[in-house]
């Protein structure tokens, strides 16, 4: 299995695992939500995902390399995980739909081939100040309550391990960890930090390097109104 694949499916289970279970339900981009209250929204409403859809990183942002890959359908049923039962009971919650749900949401994942095939993955969430520190701290709680455990994806075996990474000084609060996989003999580090300002969540994950290098932006474009 060659570094990118392991990167790759680090990043899924990451994925399914803990961020879409704060969104597990879509709202449609042209929904009543997305125009109430004309372009600009209340300061303390939510954001509708089509408003968070613009306030992503796109190729421009980022800088030369970088590719935006197309979404894949989550494959909830397909992903188990072993030996950790706060992350077990996170990942029932997600896959019957409840427990954590964030409705407005947007995603957007980039390959960078600068000097090595890496990748590195934005979402944005909005809702109460709130109901975003719950739900985010959860997961991140869920994923440190472990220092290391497995997921299986069909036939494929993951070792993780999770440990606590300095979150820097932005926004209103701020959760960071490293997430070491093991698969195929093959080791992928991937960094996610998560950033509330306001009403807004943002988290970034990926090669550490990548996470660091464009978190800043990320956050600086996500409170940009539009």
């Amino acid at each position: 299995m060659h570094r990118s694949t392991t990167t790759t499916l680090a990043l899924s289970a990451l994925t399914v695992l803990a961020l879409t279970g704060c969104a597990s339900h879509t709202e449609p981009a042209d929904s009543s939500a997305a125009h109430r209250g004309g372009s600009t929204p209340s300061a303390s409403g939510p954001l509708s995902s089509a408003q968070l859809n613009k306030r992503l990183l796109n190729e421009s942002d980022l800088g030369e390399g970088y590719t935006r890959k197309p979404e894949t359908a989550r494959r909830n049923d397909d992903v188990t995980v072993i030996g950790c039962p706060a992350l077990e009971k996170l990942g029932s919650d997600a896959a019957t739909g409840s427990g954590l749900d964030f409705t407005r949401k947007a995603k957007a994942s980039f390959t960078y081939t600068g000097s090595s095939s890496s990748e590195v993955s934005e979402e944005l969430y909005s809702d109460s100040a709130a109901k975003l520190s719950k739900g985010i701290g959860k997961v991140f709680d869920a994923m440190l309550s472990c220092p290391s455990y497995q997921v299986t994806s069909g036939s494929t075996v993951v070792d993780m391990s999770t440990e606590k990474s300095a979150a820097p000084d932005l926004g209103d609060e701020q959760w960071s960890q490293l997430l070491t996989f093991s698969a195929g003999g093959q080791l992928s580090v991937v960094k996610q930090t998560a950033i509330r300002t306001g009403n807004i969540l943002v988290t970034v994950s990926g090669s550490p390097g990548l996470v660091d290098a464009h978190l800043d932006k990320a956050l600086a474009k996500a409170r940009t109104a539009r």
